[in-house]
């Protein structure tokens, strides 16, 4: 059996963090992406998904991510059943995220419309920075000067 999922889209809200009642870290959050196909005469859709984090990627999605930020996903589909308050039984699908990951520098983050519910994406190439992990688990800035030899 397979069941991967991965997507690259922007945060519809700032990601927030919560607690199970045996204090496990969950976050739940929606990313917009576009699809990939356009129809002659009609604007590109866009679909919202549902995401759901828990422990130390809830807890990294919730302290470094922001409504408007790009974010790359990787994790599963799960699908689970319910009553909504009409009585109604829905079907839910949702992506657990194993794996969340930065797509774009942080520079290039501030400079997008982030908090104004615009998703465009930002096309800037140069002075890019690298962020890399510290020992005290923040993130420390390196910049790039665009001579890698690969």
């Amino acid at each position: 059996m397979l069941n991967i999922a991965a997507l690259v889209g922007r945060l519809t809200a700032d990601p927030e963090l919560k607690h199970t009642s045996n204090s496990i870290p969950v976050t739940n959050f929606n990313v917009a992406v576009g699809r990939s196909f356009v129809r002659a005469g009609e604007e590109r859709q866009t679909d919202f998904i549902d995401v759901v984090a828990w422990r130390s990627t809830a807890e990294f999605v919730a302290k470094y991510f922001k409504k408007g930020q790009l974010i790359a996903v990787e994790g599963s589909i799960q699908t689970r059943t319910y009553q909504d308050k009409d009585g109604n039984k829905r079907k839910a699908f949702e992506i657990m995220a194993n794996n969340v990951h930065f797509v774009e520098s942080k520079k290039d983050s501030a400079d997008n419309s982030v908090g104004t519910g615009q998703f465009g994406d930002s096309n800037k190439s140069e002075g890019q920075a690298i962020y890399i992990s510290g020992n005290d688990s923040d993130f420390q800035e390196i910049q790039s000067d665009n001579d890698l030899p690969f």
